[in-house]
């Protein structure tokens, strides 16, 4: 169970208090499963929501002021959307309804179409088998791969896989590496190549440099894969030679909330790719967006699951749903948004060098003329504060460090919750039960 934390607090309830109040001239959207209100004496309840409701024209000033800078810099207005929520109540928006080259924010549909097609718990399984006996050490067979669709099958869980192994007692490989299916190693979407990968794993003398660092990174004692496969690499069709007693190993993946935390800390494309693949593909994401968020099919058009491309496009209020329906998702098992999203001043990756509240939990998102932040923060006086901020310009650096200064104008116009106080996340990457190489999720069959 996880403990009470600020997320359960009414001034800080992610819960959609529309319910109780109705709509308001710029409507946010609404995910189709609604968060209970924390029920609270009405004398108090009236205090706290109207402190979420109620407008605040030195909000909206802050975002006009950025609206005026952007077009003193050259940039056209249409081309920029805001979003700035509180509970269930916009609090300011520019161009909020418009769809915008939306870069990495696609993730974040990803995300959503993941956590309702799958547990966050959910593991993809890898078998492994093989084709002959193991006489004194030498596998006299075929070591056969089947992939599950894990998308972070990484060098750590290459050497973690070939330690089980040769616990087995397996020492070489007398036969042929055959893969079988979509198996990906190291973000490397061709099969044949990612076989070329787990074979380097376990020659310790082939490791590259990154290999080398990557296992410096296990714990202290943890041997070196030394298992030389002699035949070659083979890609076949699913199940082709299948048989019941040919499996012997099943390496289950990090759970999906682990996953998607790593795809979005490192706004990973192939990940994304493969995780929207996974679901069903573009269509399946935007039937996700429009189910789960509320979302209007105008204000979502999706091509793939990374954002790579300025044909994906999403609206800044759709953005804002989207996130609120993964936190809507998550929470049912004690989850929330910042275990799939980066935490600033936590989590490195793509929010290395940016300027932004320390509870933040937001993605970003890049192409060569568009940036984009969306996420949540805290603030004493209004919550927590839901915002997506959709940038077309050339200066990326100079529209990033806009984008956090406006984050920060608004948090401290709303007070700063002390340091502790608001909600912390669940998941860390590479600590456990999240970590990379970890054996336990190895298990025989």
């Amino acid at each position: 169970m996880v403990s009470r934390r600020v997320w359960d607090n009414p001034v800080f309830n992610v819960g959609l208090v529309s319910l109780l109040f109705g709509n308001v001239s710029a409507q946010p959207l609404r995910p189709t499963r609604l968060t209970s209100v924390e029920l609270v004496p009405p004398w108090q309840q009236s205090a706290w929501v109207a402190r979420l409701t109620a407008p605040d024209p030195a909000v909206e000033a802050l975002v006009q002021s950025h609206v005026d800078q952007w077009i003193a810099q050259g940039l056209s207005a249409s081309a920029q959307g805001i979003w700035i929520q509180t509970g269930d109540t916009v609090i300011a928006q520019h161009q909020g309804h418009v769809p915008l080259a939306a870069a990495s924010l696609t993730k974040l549909a990803t995300t959503l179409a993941a956590l309702t097609t799958w547990d966050p718990t959910h593991g993809f399984t890898t078998r492994i088998g093989w084709t002959g006996p193991v006489e004194n050490g030498v596998l006299r067979g075929d070591l056969i791969i089947q992939a599950g669709g894990d998308p972070l099958f990484v060098w750590e869980e290459a050497f973690a896989l070939g330690n089980t192994m040769a616990e087995m007692g397996i020492r070489r490989i007398a036969g042929d590496l055959r893969i079988q299916g979509n198996f990906s190693m190291n973000f490397t979407a061709d099969a044949s190549r990612s076989g070329q990968l787990l074979r380097q794993a376990w020659m310790p003398s082939q490791w590259p440099a990154e290999a080398r660092q990557q296992f410096a990174t296990l714990p202290a004692g943890t041997a070196k894969p030394a298992i030389p496969i002699q035949g070659d690499v083979r890609v076949e069709s699913m199940g082709q030679g299948d048989a019941a007693d040919l499996w012997r190993l099943s390496h289950r993946s990090l759970p999906l909330v682990a996953l998607l935390k790593a795809m979005n800390i490192y706004s990973n494309n192939v990940m994304a790719d493969q995780m929207a693949t996974a679901v069903g593909g573009p269509q399946a994401l935007q039937q996700a967006v429009v189910a789960h968020a509320g979302v209007p099919a105008a204000e979502v058009r999706l091509v793939n699951g990374s954002g790579l491309g300025e044909a994906n496009q999403l609206s800044a209020r759709a953005v804002v749903a989207i996130l609120q329906a993964i936190q809507d998702q998550l929470q049912a098992d004690g989850f929330a948004l910042p275990d799939v999203l980066p935490m600033a001043g936590q989590d490195q990756g793509t929010l290395s060098g940016r300027q932004l509240p320390g509870d933040a939990a937001v993605k970003t998102g890049s192409l060569a003329q568009v940036s984009s932040l969306a996420g949540i923060f805290s603030s004493q006086r209004r919550g927590w504060v839901w915002f997506a901020i959709l940038n077309r310009g050339s200066d990326l650096e100079t529209l990033r460090q806009q984008q956090d200064q406006l984050v920060l104008d608004v948090q401290a116009q709303w007070g700063q919750v002390p340091a502790g106080v608001a909600g912390q996340e669940r998941v860390r990457l590479n600590q456990d039960p999240y970590r990379l190489g970890d054996p336990r999720r190895i298990q025989p069959l």
